[in-house]
């Protein structure tokens, strides 16, 4: 070109050259060199450049323009799909935050047909502007025969609790149920275009799936299906988003999350026959309000986990608990589960220590992860898992489980001296131990003797755990604590990927 007289410079590349020089840049990177001309602009959105988008949303009005434009460039063929609708800002002067809208759902589900809660303002722009991002994610990909991988998730604390309060507000923004039946029946259009799909995950997406949704999967499509997700706890009374007849079609799936509820003894049979793939993650949400409008009567028995678990040898189960009382919890805790992870959340009820002595004996060679999350409103104080007894259940679980490598402790009394042996019992096997300030209690011994407990406590769980350790200061930072749901959700994200 120059031997030409031509002009020579960066926008005379050809495109297929800048394309293949952009695949070398990570995505900010790339944005950034677009903006070098035109001609490098409209090379940016190369299908061969974005073939996986992962993004998180704030439901707010301003997202709407740059995720229409976004979602216009890459919806057609983007493989991998990954949006998180999330609430970062709640509007705290209605009572924002999980634990209070919990409460408010309570009192909406109470007051039955007497009269309604106030509504607020904020709440109703929040999800009006949910359900529009909704609708744009999905009816820009309507049409994509190249998608693979599909992940939804929303993350709005009033759309997460009890039903009533939600469809009161749901009411007001879409009083005729359009823009519901709309996002419905976009969704099963995915499904039914669907010709590459091998990963469908949807997570507390409000009433985006129904029980008819899978019914749009191809055959083929269903055969080949490799993970399944369906999690919503705002399908009305005892409705399940899939049954044990539908599950027969998902024969390749090797890992899959469910209400627990909704996961019977008859899929259980359905997973352990020998014309289905070995089961490799199993990851289940355990609700109060799911117990309350379904039976635990349907669920698996021992001997339904014990044939699960010879045809899938590698089975690990992952468990979510919100507030579920101790009685149930110690129904659903069968002998033969190959629990791996387990994780309560309590507003309401708190986790005793005959649950914890249960995991203790029963899954100590699986174990891996444990989190005990309270947020329950006692003027008396935290709950002491070690009250009246010799030994700390948690110091107990510490010495048996040889493969734990994660506790987390928020809301329950753990003593210094309990903490310290954990941490000597795991030593640096123990990779994560996440314990807030304010559920460490010392003792009075080492007061009395002019020792200070709290650079006492650091210095002995620093030197048994091999490395620098502090308790947590802020919980605002650490998501385990503060977003429950969002914490679950990506755990089993990456859970069922680490195959």
């Amino acid at each position: 070109m120059s031997v030409c007289g031509e002009a020579v410079g960066a926008g005379s590349l050809p495109s297929e050259l800048v394309v293949h020089i952009f695949s070398f840049l990570a995505a900010p990177d790339r944005l950034r060199a677009s903006a070098a001309c035109s001609h490098w602009r409209e090379c940016l959105f190369y299908p061969s450049l974005w073939p996986h988008l992962r993004l998180s949303l704030r439901v707010s009005p301003a997202e709407r323009p740059r995720l229409e434009f976004l979602m216009r460039k890459c919806g057609c063929f983007v493989r991998e799909l990954r949006v998180q609708f999330a609430a970062d800002n709640y509007p705290s002067s209605c009572g924002g935050g999980a634990a209070t809208a919990a409460v408010a759902g309570e009192g909406a589900a109470a007051a039955g047909d007497g009269e309604a809660p106030p509504l607020c303002p904020r709440w109703l722009d929040l999800l009006r502007t949910y359900l529009e991002l909704v609708l744009c994610v999905l009816s820009s990909i309507r049409n994509n025969r190249n998608l693979q991988k599909l992940s939804l998730f929303g993350d709005i604390s009033i759309l997460q609790q009890h039903g009533s309060l939600s469809n009161t507000y749901l009411s007001k923004v879409d009083p005729d149920g359009k823009k519901i039946k709309q996002i419905q029946q976009l969704f099963e259009e995915i499904l039914g275009n669907s010709r590459q799909l091998k990963w469908l995950s949807c997570g507390f997406m409000l009433q985006t799936v129904t029980p008819t949704s899978l019914s749009c999967l191809s055959n083929p499509i269903a055969n080949t299906m490799e993970h399944l997700s369906l999690l919503d706890s705002h399908i009305p009374g005892n409705t399940t988003l899939i049954t044990a007849v539908e599950l027969e079609r998902f024969v390749n799936l090797r890992s899959l999350a469910l209400d627990f509820c909704d996961f019977t003894a008859e899929m259980a049979r359905v997973l352990a026959d020998s014309n289905h793939v070995p089961l490799h993650r199993l990851s289940l949400l355990v609700h109060n309000v799911s117990i309350m409008h379904k039976s635990l009567d349907n669920m698996p028995q021992d001997e339904n986990w014990k044939a699960l678990t010879r045809n899938s040898t590698n089975l690990r189960v992952y468990i979510m608990a919100f507030d579920v009382k101790t009685d149930d919890m110690l129904r659903i805790l069968k002998p033969s589960i190959p629990l791996e992870r387990i994780h309560f959340d309590s507003y309401i009820t708190c986790v005793s220590g005959a649950v914890v002595d249960l995991i203790t004996m029963q899954y100590d060679k699986f174990l891996t992860h444990l989190i005990l999350m309270n947020d329950v409103i006692d003027t008396s104080g935290f709950p002491d898992l070690s009250d009246n007894r010799n030994e700390d259940p948690l110091v107990l679980l510490a010495w048996r489980c040889k493969r734990l490598s994660l506790l987390a402790v928020h809301g329950y009394t753990i003593w210094a001296h309990n903490l310290i042996a954990i941490a000597r019992l795991r030593g640096s096997d123990l990779k994560v131990l996440e314990v807030t300030e304010e559920s460490i209690e010392f003792d009075l011994g080492l007061i009395y003797q002019d020792v200070d407990p709290v650079h006492h406590l650091i210095e002995e769980v620093s030197l048994g755990l091999g490395r620098p350790w502090h308790a947590v200061m802020d919980i605002e930072l650490y998501s385990v604590f503060t977003e429950p749901t969002r914490h679950f959700y990506r755990e089993m994200q990456s859970f069922s990927e680490g195959i």
